[in-house]
């Protein structure tokens, strides 16, 4: 054999080599797991709650765009569109969900899958909403976090109260599409009944619902406004707040959103936290942990949120009591 033949075939040789390389190379990469974040809200709306749940799964050793990937689907503030973006999901073949934003995309998920493990976030009872089967065992594919923020729209009022105390009519702003506003106006209900105050309950899933309702509050002539815990109502929260100003009525809130953009007062659950502990979850999924053996978990950090120039241009003093339990004063 010539010695130009040897170099050829040297040549070929090494190239098939070289070609083969990548292949080997691309066989031994970790193969990264991808989760879905299924949200109601819209893809600008609170993005420090897309945070927390990032926060929560680098806890357990996932940081995104290392080791692990997040598909996003945001439904903008329409529940309708929650069931496709759920069906994408899965056909994805996503490795967990997690379901945020309200009980609309907890019932999307749980009716697109049997078997993709789903983490949630909701503010009612999950075993009533039938979500799982008991806090201890949720028995399915479903497991998360609950913080009853639909349970403490009496403890609101509540505080309100403390500082009106002769409202005599309580306006109470719900949508009815969200799964939890049901448990939300029975508490409303047998709190005012407790306070001797007649409550008015407006229903509102549109912008158009919102006005409409404000305007139903001046004509019952409501001494304050008590805005139910809603991802629709937060992505209408300058809407909101723009008209109780024009208004002047007191308003309560369950998030403290709605008092930095000049709200009176909100008091409810530090959501952040159970975003972080959603993700924590997650990750833990992905090491190998079966949802039907993780305990829903119960978040209890709630926080009280004051607005005192909102209180001082409604020409209201609000107790050293109430300032004293504040968890946040804005000026």
């Amino acid at each position: 054999m010539s010695a130009n033949m040897k170099r050829r075939e040297f040549i070929t040789l090494l190239g098939g080599a070289a070609a083969a390389w990548p292949l080997a190379l691309r066989a031994q990469q970790p193969v990264i797991p991808v989760v879905g974040f299924l949200t109601s809200l819209g893809q600008n709306e609170r993005p420090n709650l897309r945070d927390a749940f990032r926060r929560g799964l680098s806890e357990v050793g996932f940081v995104e765009g290392r080791n692990v990937a997040i598909e996003y689907r945001f439904a903008e503030g329409s529940p309708d569109r929650l069931p496709a973006l759920a069906a994408d999901l899965v056909e994805r073949k996503v490795a967990a969900i997690a379901a945020t934003g309200g009980g609309a995309s907890v019932l999307a998920a749980k009716a697109a899958t049997t078997t993709i493990p789903v983490v949630f976030t909701t503010a009612g009872d999950p075993v009533q909403q039938g979500f799982v089967a008991s806090f201890n065992r949720p028995g399915g594919n479903l497991t998360g976090i609950s913080w009853f923020g639909a349970q403490v729209s009496g403890k609101g009022l509540g505080l309100l109260r403390e500082l009106i105390p002769n409202a005599a009519v309580v306006a109470l702003l719900a949508n009815p599409n969200l799964p939890e506003a049901a448990r939300m106006i029975s508490d409303a209900q047998e709190a005012t009944r407790s306070f001797g105050q007649q409550l008015l309950v407006l229903n509102a899933s549109t912008p158009r619902e919102i006005s409409a309702a404000f305007a139903t509050v001046r004509q019952q002539r409501a001494g304050v406004l008590y805005v139910g815990g809603d991802p629709f109502f937060t992505s209408r929260r300058q809407q909101i707040v723009a008209l109780a100003t024009r208004d002047a009525i007191p308003d309560m809130y369950a998030n403290r959103e709605f008092v930095v953009e000049g709200g009176l007062m909100s008091y409810g659950n530090d959501v952040t936290d159970p975003y972080r502990q959603a993700g924590f979850y997650v990750g833990r999924i992905l090491k190998g942990d079966n949802p039907a053996d993780l305990p829903v978990v119960q978040s209890t950090k709630f926080e009280l949120v004051l607005n005192l120039g909102t209180a001082k241009a409604l020409g209201l003093t609000v107790p050293d009591s109430l300032l004293a339990r504040a968890d946040e004063v804005i000026e």
